[in-house]
């Protein structure tokens, strides 16, 4: 289903630019309140990120919300994962989070959980959309406007709640952790719920300055992370972006262990204790390794789109528990209805203690393909994905790998991009391969313009 301002995670953009515009925003606020605001006095859970635009973005939300007659709780900065799951705790009718995730400060978006925590189906979206197309959306009469107040104690009940997550008899007591905050929403809660748990902490990426965010730290720059988990020969460290949806893991030789590594784990230590629940969900982003590794367990997967979204769908569709992105969306349905990075993390970390091993040991049977992803920039009407000769380009590549690798073109839903990824045995020749893959769409692109 073709959206207008809704891409693969809500509405996103450079802020100030349409449609992330205090004008556009407040509209579709009332579009929002209007379609999912189905009894007066209806609740909406408010959260953001650490990125200084969310002031203004929090303020036309909860104008446009009160406008429609629904009440917005307001909490500050909060996890994505957070709000889905303080939606689901306060019985609200919607959750809304002000973030572009891993992006820089200069981008910022909506996007909207159902009462249930779940990102809302696309039908929804458009029929949001219909709303905001379809001329002056009136204001609700002034007996029924929504009442604004904050949620103070939000943090606190999220913390509680992660801590659920890793089980009452189980500590992480003489482990030396290093977390990366990236400078957002998880700068405040996640250092409480590991050094509660009884780790050793050490953070970075957790001075957040409204322009700092993702900026050479998180989960898209783990380099920094890797540096000082060696520098404290740490156990382990964890990476966390913007949001704090998704997750990357760094082991205690300062190897990054990505999304797939993070299920790969998961999916095994829940194979061993009987509660796997089905098999496991990835995307078509998904390393071939990984696919392979569980075959070898006798592990069930499957790939949806990309996109977490996606994920859930098709978790939903067999009734299985477990899915994610190599990115480091990882859904743990057993306890949450989004990618959840803090959970996730304990998930992994409860893996470790149970089977005495540590992340490296974990890991070991999972070999992953390398794979190369080169993002390119086009022209906004330019097809790739129905351009002849980037089709013909992509068949000759195929053959090449034959068997034993993969393509895959995919256009961004947040930007003019194509994201071309190849993947194979062999380093070199991925690399090679997905360069002369993207040499001929830059051409392609480039020849539409002229």
């Amino acid at each position: 289903m073709k959206r207008k301002y809704f891409g693969t995670d809500g509405v996103r953009g450079r802020v100030g630019a349409y449609p992330i515009t205090p004008d556009f925003v407040l509209r579709l606020g009332m579009a929002a309140g209007k379609v999912l605001g189905k009894k007066r006095g209806g609740r909406v859970i408010i959260g953001k990120d650490t990125r200084l635009s969310g002031y203004m973005l929090e303020a036309a939300l909860e104008a446009g919300f009160s406008a429609s007659g629904m009440s917005p709780v307001m909490l500050g900065p909060m996890p994505t994962p957070a709000v889905s799951y303080l939606t689901r705790a306060f019985r609200a009718d919607l959750g809304v989070v002000i973030s572009a995730s891993h992006n820089p400060y200069f981008d910022n978006g909506i996007k909207f959980f159902s009462a249930q925590g779940t990102k809302l189906p696309d039908e929804t979206e458009a029929e949001i959309e219909a709303v905001i197309d379809g001329g002056e959306i009136e204001v609700c009469d002034p007996s029924c406007l929504g009442r604004a107040y904050r949620q103070d104690d939000a943090p606190g009940r999220y913390v509680e709640f992660c801590k659920s997550t890793f089980g009452s008899h189980l500590s992480l007591d003489g482990l030396k952790i290093v977390l990366d905050c990236a400078n957002g929403a998880t700068y405040h809660v996640a250092p409480l719920v590991f050094r509660e748990l009884g780790a050793n902490v050490t953070v970075i990426g957790n001075h957040p300055n409204g322009l700092n965010i993702n900026d050479g730290v998180g989960s898209t720059h783990p380099e920094a992370l890797c540096d000082r988990v060696l520098a404290e020969k740490a156990d382990l460290g964890i990476a966390f972006d913007g949001d704090g949806d998704r997750v990357m893991l760094v082991d205690a030789d300062g190897k990054v262990r990505d999304g797939d590594n993070v299920m790969y784990i998961i999916a095994n230590d829940r194979k061993a204790q009987g509660k796997l629940q089905g098999g496991v969900v990835g995307t078509l982003m998904t390393n071939l390794g990984l696919e392979q590794a569980l075959k070898r367990e006798g592990i069930d997967f499957v790939r949806s789109k990309v996109g977490d979204r996606y994920v859930m769908e098709t978790l939903l569709e067999k009734g299985w528990r477990l899915g994610g992105e190599n990115s480091g969306h990882v859904i743990c349905l057993d306890y949450v209805s989004t990618g959840d990075g803090i959970v996730s993390a304990l998930q992994v970390l409860k893996a470790c203690l149970r089977q005495g091993k540590d992340l490296r040991d974990l890991s070991a049977g999972l070999t992953m393909y390398p794979q190369d992803l080169i993002n390119v920039r086009t022209n906004s009407s330019f097809d790739a994905l129905s351009d002849p000769k980037v089709q013909k380009e992509v068949k000759a590549v195929e053959e090449k790998l034959g068997s034993r690798g993969r393509v895959l073109l995919r256009k961004s839903g947040t930007e003019p991009v194509v994201r071309v990824m190849v993947e194979g045995e062999d380093h070199g020749q991925v690399h090679s391969l997905a360069q002369q893959l993207a040499n001929v769409i830059v051409h392609e692109s480039e020849g539409e313009i002229g």
